[in-house]
């Protein structure tokens, strides 16, 4: 049985890669965009290449963009005959695509964004309370190592001194994060806890794996059924429901407080060791890797990447200068954030694969 559900779940990724965006769909205007390029992306990224300012700034370098959805770690079983880009969200599965379709180096990689955790004010000061995190008004460090140790010991609110106050606040102490076989963010979480957990070292081999496998599975079997999409999980996070804690990419709490939507019981905490979701694109085509370095070096989109909440590649001041209004909720500048190394690609498919169970 275990088998056929894993078949059936294999299909159900190939064939799920759902059609997002068609750039300049509807619109009507495709300004001087002469070169059509299709791609598959991952799903943080629809919003931006259906931003209609978006489809304008291409259509006005001569191009219209093409996409669909997938997650970051299905991209590698899917047909991409016909396709002229892949762009998933981190380097290791497109250093994965890069290997199979033989793409020769450098990849463009336009921008990027830290993995985050977003709390309820509520939950936010209990951790605080408890050692678990340092919090100012709506931004706050997670120290990991502590945070580790307690689901280690399999901690409950409940035995948090101030959870009392809160009754949502129950079960076992848990982020929620994406599935680590499907879903890029679910991967990263994982190479960063695996790597505090090793005393800073990166898992390199099964051996490493194994060392952390048990802890890792603890952080994935608490939450029971996972998203495939980070998505999903902020969506419900903002509309109250679920986890108090959620694992998510900083460009969706940025995009969020640009578009005026925060309340004031968010707090966004940063790991104190973390992992970077660097955008990379796979070009498959010619026109696939134009496409890329127009997205790292156009200023116009660099721009708009900025304005739903991208990190460019090379120019940290742009990310100050546009979420400057936002900056009790942002660490701009990554102060006191430690970027934990990524394992290679077939290893954290390992973990991820042992983590689930």
């Amino acid at each position: 049985m275990r088998r056929i559900a894993g078949i059936v779940l294999a299909v159900l990724l190939v064939g799920g890669v759902v059609a997002a965006v068609v750039a300049g769909r509807d619109s009507g205007d495709t300004g001087t965009a002469t070169k059509t390029v299709r791609g598959v992306i991952g799903s943080e990224k629809a919003e931006f290449f259906a931003d209609p300012d978006v489809v304008k700034a291409l259509a006005t370098e001569g191009w219209t963009v093409k996409a669909e959805t997938s997650g970051s770690w299905a991209m590698e079983g899917l047909d991409l005959k016909g396709y002229d880009f892949a762009f998933p969200s981190s380097q290791a599965p497109a250093d994965a695509l890069a290997a199979k379709f033989r793409v020769r180096e450098p990849l463009p990689r336009p921008f990027y964004s830290p993995l985050v955790v977003v709390a309820h004010r509520a939950a936010a000061g209990v951790l605080a309370g408890n050692g678990l995190a340092d919090v100012t008004g709506h931004r706050g460090t997670l120290r990991m190592a502590a945070y580790l140790d307690a689901a280690r010991h399999d901690r409950t609110w409940q035995q948090l001194k101030g959870a009392e106050k809160h009754g949502e606040l129950t079960g076992t102490l848990a982020i929620t994060s994406t599935d680590p076989e499907s879903s890029n963010s679910g991967a990263l979480y994982l190479a960063a806890a695996s790597y505090v957990a090793a005393g800073g070292k990166v898992a390199a081999n099964a051996a490493d794996v194994g060392r952390t496998a048990p802890l890792m599975r603890k952080l994935i079997s608490v939450q029971g059924a996972q998203q495939s999409s980070s998505d999903a999980a902020f969506r419900d996070f903002v509309s109250g429901a679920g986890n108090p804690l959620v694992l998510v990419y900083e460009s969706q709490v940025a995009s969020l407080l640009a578009a005026g939507q925060a309340g004031d019981d968010l707090v966004v905490l940063y790991p104190d060791t973390t992992a970077t979701s660097d955008h990379t694109v796979v070009p498959l085509t010619d026109d696939g890797r134009a496409l890329g370095e127009l997205l790292s070096t156009d200023p116009a989109l660099r721009r708009l990447a900025v304005r739903h909440g991208f990190r460019p590649q090379g120019a940290t001041s742009e990310f100050e200068a546009a979420t400057a209004a936002h900056a009790d909720y942002l660490n701009q500048t990554l102060t006191g954030v430690r970027q934990a190394p990524v394992p290679t690609y077939a290893v954290l498919r390992d973990m991820a694969r042992r983590a689930r169970g």
